[in-house]
């Protein structure tokens, strides 16, 4: 029988914990603060301590570095009542094996209970790094997202991630894996939107030597390479429609043919996929197979845009903050309170990508403690449009100097850029069609606009 410690200075929080993992069959003990906990520990062994941020006479952190003196080999999760995205990297950095804010419940802290005793050899630390870890916001919108990985996340079923560019699908779909059975098997990411056509069913299914020009020893698929595990599909709606036939085959009978083989190679894959693209609207069209997409699409996670949960932002802010600081070596403590107001009220265009772009080249400037205005782009530091004002205004361009002008211009134009791109599903031949530019033109100014597709 596992035994469990559970360390908070409220009684209530302690009985209420104890009592509900007594009844799904755990040996518990208690522990009202840092002191009490360290004598149990020196009496006796656990696997596995819940223990509360806010103690009375130590913080969590300062808890778990004792701990790890004590026992390093004992899982920690470590709760606490408001969410901190530098404390939890401190924490996953001492050896946490999780953090999670309150409220509990239930089933989703029993899975994470038996995933720490399960993976008790294997602290989440040596699993992944901060940068792969999903973040949690603190908005209603960022909370049902968490809701449904915690309740997709157990079955084998295949989900279709919703969101505009840069909204964190790949993290999503990281998320649901690692909260799988399949989390010991490989995580295998395809981004169909870069596959050119002739290649993607060798990407997908592999090929055995001799099968086209070029293909001159035998190669394995995404399905193979993720067997076991979870097969990640971005930009679906690029496929083909002789690869959505292919694919929906192999959901189907769960076997592969390379490319020029006969052979029928058994699989054992979750398939997860993601778009920004109207996938209901393009089966209407004609474009995607009705058949394919509701054999893949047996759950939907949608993802709300940056600009529509704001709340968000510094959470985020946050925890880019801590990645460019490791990235480029560097300390810096915060944001002031001018560039966190800047910040969240900018429209976010590219989503999350596009902020912790604006944080890393913030972090590159910044030569002091905090982050200020002056180390935010210009479109940021000075906005032509905000969230609450998302339009160009004629007020707004007739106050301008022609200085000025053509930074509105130049607004104009990135808005322009993107509208187009979310029409055609970041098509770029056909975005430039559209514009009437030349496809080196575009990529210029995607360079310029600083927009990742």
């Amino acid at each position: 029988m596992s035994r469990i410690l559970i360390i908070d200075d409220d009684r209530d929080i302690r009985l209420l914990l104890s009592r509900f993992l007594e009844k799904e069959g755990y040996s518990t003990e208690e522990a009202e603060g840092s002191k009490q906990a360290l004598m149990l520990l020196r009496k006796s062994k656990f696997d596995l301590i819940v223990c509360d941020f806010k103690l009375p006479d130590d913080t969590g952190l300062e808890l778990v570095q004792k701990i790890k003196v004590l026992d390093h080999e004992c899982q920690i999760i470590m709760i606490t009542g408001y969410s901190d995205v530098k404390v939890a990297v401190k924490a996953m950095k001492l050896g946490v094996y999780d953090y999670v804010t309150k409220p509990l419940y239930p089933d989703e802290f029993l899975q994470l209970v038996k995933e720490a005793l399960t993976n008790k050899r294997s602290p989440r630390k040596k699993k992944r790094s901060p940068v792969n870890k999903y973040i949690k916001g603190s908005s209603n919108q960022a909370k049902q997202v968490f809701k449904h990985i915690t309740l997709i996340a157990p079955t084998d079923m295949s989900v279709v991630i919703l969101g505009e560019t840069g909204t964190g699908k790949e993290y999503v779909a990281r998320a649901i894996h690692d909260k799988s059975e399949r989390k010991k098997g490989p995580f295998v990411t395809v981004d169909c939107g870069a596959l050119p056509e002739q290649l993607a069913g060798s990407e997908l299914f592999g090929h055995v030597k001799g099968a086209f020009t070029g293909a001159i020893k035998d190669k394995q698929g995404s399905f193979e390479y993720a067997d076991g595990g979870t097969l990640f599909l971005d930009e679906i709606g690029n496929l083909s429609y002789e690869n959505q036939v292919k694919l929906l085959r192999v959901l189907q009978e769960k076997k592969i043919k390379r490319l020029g083989s006969n052979k029928q190679v058994k699989v054992d894959v979750r398939v997860l996929t993601a778009t920004n693209e109207d996938l209901i609207q393009a089966v209407r069209e004609g474009k995607f197979r009705e058949d394919l997409f509701y054999r893949f699409n047996e759950f939907t996670i949608n993802l709300a845009p940056l600009r529509e949960r704001k709340q968000d932002i510094l959470v985020y802010s946050e925890h880019f903050l801590e990645l460019a600081n490791q990235s480029l070596g560097k300390s810096i403590k915060s944001f002031d309170g001018p560039a966190s107001t800047k910040l969240q009220n900018y429209y976010w265009h590219g989503n999350l990508r596009e902020l912790k772009n604006v944080i890393k080249r913030a972090v590159l400037l910044c030569d002091g403690d905090q982050i200020t205005e002056d180390h935010l782009p210009q479109e940021i530091a000075n906005p032509i449009y905000t969230i609450e004002d998302p339009g160009l205004s004629a007020e707004v361009a007739k106050s301008k100097n022609s200085d000025d002008l053509k930074s509105v211009a130049e607004v104009a134009e990135k808005k322009a850029i993107l509208e187009i791109l979310e029409k055609t599903g970041n098509n770029k031949t056909m975005t430039a069609n559209i514009l009437k530019i030349h496809r080196k033109t575009l990529y210029n100014k995607l360079k310029a606009y600083n927009i990742e597709l």
